[in-house]
C-alpha cells in the first residue's frame, strides 16, 4: 500500500514564523529553493521523507506533530456550528476544515468563546429557574460546574494516592538532582521538545502561563516570583507526565458535567505539580524533622509559603501521614477562594466563617505568621496558623493582590509542631463556626444575627453587638 502523502503547509509556516525565519532562510537550511518551500506552505506540494527528516534534525520538529490531524478541534467546530444560533451559516464542512488546519489558534479561540457563551447561558438559566420556581428547585441543580468541583474537593481528603504514586515514580529519576526546576525544564526540552521562556509583562500582560503547542514553547510571566514560575513549569510537567494518574483520580470524583471534569483536571494538575516539586517521603521527613516549620520548608525546597502549606495538607498517606491539617484561603473582602483538608474541610464544626479568626488579622500584619488556639462553644479547640500571600508582582500604581491563608488542626494534633507552644502560653480565642450559627453573647465581632435566636428589640437596653438576641 502506498504511503499517504503528508500535506502540512500551515504547520510548516507556523514553525517558520515561530522561529522568526524568512522563507529564504528556512529554505536554505533545508537545502531547497524558496519557491518550493512556498508551494509546500500553500499545500501545493507534500512533504517528502527527506524533508521530514531535515525538519526534525535542523529545527527539532516533532514528526508526530506534522502527522497529527486537527480532528479534535474540527469535531468541536462541527458541534458549535450545529447550534441553532449558527445553523445554516456554513454550506458544508470544507470551511471548518480550512480553519482547523490553517488557523488552529483561531479555531481554539472560537471553541473557548462558545464554551464561555454556553456557561453564561447556563448561569442565566439557573438564575431564571431559581426566581421563577419559588424556591422549589433543588440547590444541586443550580450549582455551576466550578461550585460542584469545589464542593467535591472540599469534602474529601486532599490526598490522591494514584497521583502521589505516579509522582514518586517520575521524581525518582531526579533523585540526585538538587535543582528540580532546572531538571523539569531539561525534561520538557529533551523528552517533549518544549522550550521554556519567561516573557515580560508587556508581551503577556494578563496570563501566568501559556503553552503554544504549535511552536512547542511554554511561556511564563515575569510577574511571578521564581517559586511561582517553577510551579507553573511543574504544572506543565505534571500535565504531560502524570496524565494517566490524573485521569484515574478524575474518574473517582464522579463529576456530573464535562465542564466540571475539565475544571477538576486543572486542579489535579496543580496538586500533581506540588507532588513533583516536593516528593512525598522527603517532604514528610523534612516536615517532621523541622516540626512543620513552614519557613524552613519553603527555604529548603525553594518553594513559596502557599506551596509548602498546601503540601502539608496533602500528607495523609495511610501508615505515613503528617499532622491532619486543613486550610482556607480568603481575600481582603472575605471571599472564600479555596478550602481543603486532610479528611476534608471541617465545614460542620470549625466552619471557618468567624471574624475573630487570625486569618483576618493577618491582613494588618502582612508577611508575618500568626499562630493561636481557638475554642468553639462546645469546648473543642484548634491550632490555627495564618499568613498573608502576595500575588504576582505589580507595576507602579497597580494594586497588590493580597490574600490570606490559614492552616489548622485540632490542638492536640498540633502539639508536635513549632506552632503548638501557643496552646500552653496563650489563652484560646473564643470563636464560633459563623455568626449565623453562633450564640455567644456580647461578641464585639458579630456581623450577623443568629438564625437560632430571636432578636432582642428592647429600646431601653443596648448591648455590645448590633445584633442583640434574647
Amino acid at each position: 500500500m502506498a504511503e499517504r502523502k503528508i500535506f502540512a503547509g500551515p504547520k510548516v509556516r507556523r514553525i517558520r514564523n515561530g522561529l522568526g525565519l524568512t522563507q529564504s532562510a528556512m529554505a536554505e537550511k533545508l537545502g531547497i529553493s524558496p519557491s518550493y518551500l512556498n508551494l509546500i506552505e500553500r499545500n501545493q506540494r507534500p512533504l517528502t521523507v527527506q524533508l521530514l527528516l531535515k525538519l526534525s534534525a535542523v529545527f527539532r520538529v516533532d514528526l508526530e506533530e506534522l502527522r497529527v490531524e486537527s480532528g479534535g478541534d474540527l469535531d468541536q467546530l462541527r458541534e458549535i456550528f450545529a447550534d441553532p444560533l449558527l445553523a445554516g451559516e456554513l454550506p458544508g464542512d470544507q470551511e471548518l476544515v480550512e480553519v482547523a488546519e490553517a488557523a488552529p489558534n483561531a479555531a481554539s479561540g472560537i471553541i473557548k468563546l462558545y464554551r464561555a457563551y454556553r456557561e453564561q447561558a447556563s448561569r442565566l438559566s439557573d438564575l431564571t429557574s431559581l426566581t421563577a420556581g419559588a424556591g422549589q428547585m433543588p440547590l444541586a441543580g443550580a450549582r455551576l460546574p466550578a461550585d460542584e468541583v469545589r464542593d467535591v474537593l472540599e469534602r474529601r481528603s486532599a490526598y490522591f494516592p494514584a497521583l502521589e504514586e505516579a509522582a514518586e515514580t517520575f521524581s525518582a529519576r531526579f533523585s540526585e538532582t538538587r535543582d528540580l526546576p532546572v531538571a523539569f525544564r531539561e525534561w520538557l526540552r529533551a523528552e517533549r521538545g518544549i522550550s521554556v521562556r519567561v516573557l515580560p509583562v508587556h508581551v503577556m500582560p494578563d496570563l501566568r502561563r501559556r503553552f503554544d503547542r504549535h511552536s512547542m514553547r511554554l511561556f511564563v510571566s515575569e510577574r511571578l516570583s521564581p517559586a511561582d514560575q517553577a510551579h507553573e513549569i511543574a504544572i506543565e510537567v505534571a500535565t504531560l507526565a502524570l496524565r494517566d494518574a490524573i485521569l484515574a483520580e478524575l474518574d473517582g470524583l464522579s463529576l456530573s458535567t464535562p465542564e466540571a471534569k475539565r475544571i477538576a483536571r486543572f486542579e489535579l494538575c496543580r496538586y500533581g505539580a506540588l507532588a513533583l516539586a516536593m516528593p512525598y517521603a522527603p517532604f514528610l521527613a523534612a516536615a517532621q524533622g523541622s516540626r512543620y516549620d513552614l519557613d524552613i520548608l519553603r527555604s529548603r525546597f525553594g518553594i513559596s509559603y502557599a506551596q509548602a502549606a498546601t503540601r502539608l495538607v496533602m500528607l495523609q498517606r495511610p501508615g505515613a501521614s503528617g499532622i491532619p491539617f486543613f486550610m482556607i484561603e480568603i481575600d481582603a473582602a472575605g471571599h472564600r477562594l479555596r478550602r481543603a483538608g486532610a479528611q476534608g474541610f471541617p465545614h460542620s464544626h470549625f466552619g471557618g466563617g468567624c471574624p475573630k479568626l487570625n486569618i483576618h488579622a493577618a491582613f494588618l500584619q502582612p508577611g508575618q505568621i500568626l499562630a493561636e488556639t481557638v475554642e468553639l462553644p462546645d469546648g473543642e479547640s484548634y491550632l490555627t496558623v495564618s499568613r498573608t500571600l502576595e500575588g504576582p508582582n505589580t507595576a507602579f500604581r497597580e494594586r497588590v493582590r493580597r490574600t490570606a491563608l490559614l492552616i489548622g488542626c485540632q490542638t492536640a494534633a498540633g502539639e508536635t509542631s513549632v506552632y503548638g507552644q501557643v496552646a500552653t502560653t496563650q489563652q484560646a480565642v473564643a470563636i464560633g463556626p459563623a455568626c449565623r450559627l453562633c450564640e455567644r453573647r456580647g461578641c464585639l465581632a458579630r456581623a450577623e444575627p443568629p438564625v437560632t435566636r430571636p432578636l432582642g428589640l428592647d429600646e431601653m437596653v443596648a448591648g455590645l453587638s448590633s445584633f442583640d438576641f434574647q
